[in-house]
C-alpha cells in the first residue's frame, strides 16, 4: 500500500474528511501511517473546509502504535519513536487549532494513539458496542499525541489515571458517562448520524462556531476578566459578518438563516 492511502482525504460541500486506512493492522500508527497523517492533515488544512470528520476503516477505530515496527526497531526505538512523533505532533496541534468543528467517528475498539484521535474532537460519536483500553501502561509507556491530556480535560485527571495506569478495558456506556463520548449509536446508524452532525455543523455560521470553538477550549487558561475580553472581541467580529447579518434578518422575516461562512 502506498504510504499516502495510509489516510484517506477529501473536501466536500465544506465537508473535509481524514480516514485512517490500515484495517489489517487495526489502523496501528506506524512511520508510514505517521507520514500520511501529517500529509492528510496538510491537505485538509489547506481546504478550509467548514467541518472536519475523521473516521477509519475495518473494524477497529485505531489500536495505538504498531508494536511490531516497536519491535523490529527495538535497537534504535527511542529514535524510531522520536520520528513518527516529530511528523505526528505537528499535525495533530494543525488539526486541533482549525477554526472548523471537528468530529471523530469511533465505530470499533480503541486506544493508545487512537484515544488521541478520537478524544481530540469537538463531538466525539461512538459505536454504543466500541470499547477504549490505554494501552500504553501494559508495554511500559506513557501516553502520546495528548490522550492524557484530553482523558484529562473530557474526564477527569482522575478518570484518565485510572484508564491509563490500569490499562481496563472501557466500554461505550462508561465512555459516554465520563464525557469521553458525546453520543452513542448503534453500529449500523452511527456513519447516518455522524453525516446529519457533519452537515449541520457545515452549514452553521463558520466564523461564529470557530470562535466558539476557541473560547471554549481556551475557558481554562486565564481568569473571568480576560475571558470577558476575549468573548467581546470575538463577539464584535462576528457582528461585522455576513452570516450575523443574515441571522438577524432571518430571525425578522420568520425564516431559517442560510448561511455563508462570511
Amino acid at each position: 500500500m502506498h504510504p499516502e492511502s495510509l489516510v484517506l482525504y477529501r473536501v466536500e460541500g465544506g465537508i473535509g474528511r481524514l480516514t485512517l486506512n490500515r484495517p489489517e493492522q487495526g489502523n496501528a500508527v506506524n512511520l508510514a501511517l505517521s507520514e500520511a497523517w501529517q500529509h492528510a492533515v496538510e491537505q485538509i488544512a489547506l481546504a478550509q473546509p467548514r467541518v472536519v470528520v475523521l473516521d477509519a476503516r475495518g473494524p477497529l477505530f485505531c489500536t495505538g502504535g504498531d508494536i511490531a515496527e516497536f519491535v523490529e526497531n527495538r535497537g534504535r526505538l527511542v529514535e524510531h519513536i522520536g520520528a513518527i512523533l516529530g511528523m505526528l505532533n505537528p499535525a495533530m496541534n494543525r488539526l486541533v487549532n482549525l477554526s472548523a468543528p471537528l468530529i471523530s467517528v469511533v465505530h470499533g475498539n480503541l486506544g493508545g494513539a487512537g484515544i488521541a484521535f478520537a478524544c481530540c474532537a469537538d463531538f466525539v460519536l461512538a459505536s454504543d458496542r466500541a470499547k477504549l483500553r490505554g494501552g500504553y501502561s501494559a508495554i511500559g509507556l506513557t501516553p502520546d499525541l495528548g490522550a492524557s491530556y484530553y482523558l484529562s480535560r473530557r474526564a477527569s485527571a482522575a478518570a484518565a489515571k485510572r484508564i491509563l495506569m490500569l490499562n481496563e478495558s472501557v466500554p461505550a456506556q462508561a465512555c459516554q458517562a465520563l464525557g469521553l463520548f458525546d453520543e452513542l449509536h448503534p453500529p449500523d446508524e452511527l456513519s447516518a448520524a455522524a453525516e446529519r452532525l457533519a452537515q449541520r455543523l457545515a452549514g452553521g455560521a463558520s466564523k461564529a462556531l470557530g470562535r466558539i470553538k476557541r473560547l471554549c477550549d481556551g475557558a481554562t487558561a486565564h481568569d473571568v476578566v480576560t475571558h470577558l475580553d476575549l468573548e467581546a472581541a470575538a463577539l464584535l467580529a462576528c457582528a461585522q459578518s455576513a452570516d450575523a447579518a443574515e441571522g438577524v434578518q432571518s430571525f425578522i422575516d420568520k425564516r431559517a438563516p442560510q448561511f455563508t461562512g462570511r
